[in-house]
């Protein structure tokens, strides 16, 4: 009788689960387990031995990374985009291959479906998201496939979902709110711009900036949430209408995307008070923005620092058997004014 997975593991000292995810790839396995169900399989002449020294080596030539992140267009992504890259390839951690995908369509059928075909070609996952049933059902399926994904910048409450990495946004929604009491000569009107209500990390955000007001600086008055979308022509559509309706707004969070938006949407309208903005992520345009004037003060991602832990937190994902949040990695944000850009 040929020799069987069942024969290969017993001789192995492992279970057979092992030697499935050596051959079938399902999660990686220590390198030198895999070696003893190497050399079992030789010993009893199992059939699938070429198999096995390919999944060996393509795991000694380090992993294949997935990652899916919203529009390119958005300038913020595709710096960081481009950041995956470059480390990728600079890794001290044993990644052999990043894979970048953008999307248009934030829908969450969409990031449902791009995160399942992914998951079929990469050995894990950085994700960023809203929190949406058919999106925690994806992680839950590659999850049990042996592929761990990683909520990145915004967290999510998949129970299979391997961990976090990104900032705390409760402390990036006070920090907007002390920053515009500060800067602002007297209390009125603030306006709040978020991309959808499904992203924790803006909810995180808006919550704990309505709730500084609350406490700290009552005489402010915090009106009505805005949507974007994290769509840059919408984001510019809801400045010019909240400074059509409110030309007499002192303050202006935007605790999502679309700040080229409203960049755009502040430059194009006159109003008769400066406008204290405060918004997300140090790029180009908002590092042009803070120089002229038009946006006070830019929460930023730690953008260099992040990847690497990224890639990091990852590969040890890799190592694991059971993901159910092995991975918690907040880091502080950096403030940047026109002092320090």
């Amino acid at each position: 009788m040929k020799p069987t997975m069942e024969d290969v593991a017993h001789l192995a000292g492992v279970g057979v689960a092992t030697v499935d995810r050596v051959i079938n790839k399902r999660a990686v396995v220590r390198p030198e387990t895999a070696q003893k169900v190497l050399e079992a399989a030789e010993q009893l002449g199992f059939q699938r031995i070429g198999l096995i020294k390919h999944r060996i080596k393509e795991q000694s030539s380090g992993l294949h990374l997935g990652f899916i992140l919203q529009k390119q267009s958005t300038q913020f992504y595709k710096d960081l985009g481009e950041q995956i890259h470059v480390q990728g390839k600079q890794s001290p951690f044993p990644v052999a291959k990043t894979t970048v995908i953008y999307l248009d369509d934030l829908s969450p059928q969409v990031i449902s479906d791009q995160l399942l075909n992914l998951g079929d070609h990469v050995d894990a996952i950085a994700l960023v998201s809203t929190d949406h049933p058919l999106v925690n059902q994806a992680i839950g399926q590659l999850s049990y496939k042996g592929k761990p994904v990683i909520s990145l910048l915004s967290d999510l409450t998949a129970e299979s979902c391997a961990g976090f990495v990104g900032i705390d946004h409760r402390k990036a929604g006070r920090m907007a709110a002390w920053t515009i009491q500060q800067l602002c000569r007297t209390p009125g009107k603030i306006g709040l711009i978020v991309g959808s209500h499904r992203y924790l990390c803006q909810e995180l955000s808006e919550i704990s900036f309505r709730s500084f007001f609350r406490e700290h600086a009552p005489d402010f008055q915090v009106l009505e949430t805005l949507v974007s979308l994290e769509d840059i022509m919408l984001a510019e559509s809801a400045t010019l209408e909240l400074l059509k309706q409110h030309p007499d707004l002192t303050g202006l969070f935007v605790a999502g995307g679309g700040i080229e938006g409203v960049i755009r949407g502040l430059q194009s309208t006159k109003v008769n008070n400066h406008v204290v903005t405060i918004c997300l992520d140090l790029t180009r345009i908002t590092q042009q923005a803070l120089i002229d004037g038009v946006v006070d003060t830019v929460l930023s991602h730690p953008m260099e620092w992040m990847v690497s832990k990224l890639l990091e937190s990852m590969v040890h994902a890799c190592k694991q058997t059971d993901f159910k949040r092995i991975v918690n990695v907040t880091l502080p944000f950096t403030t940047y004014t026109n002092a320090n850009v």
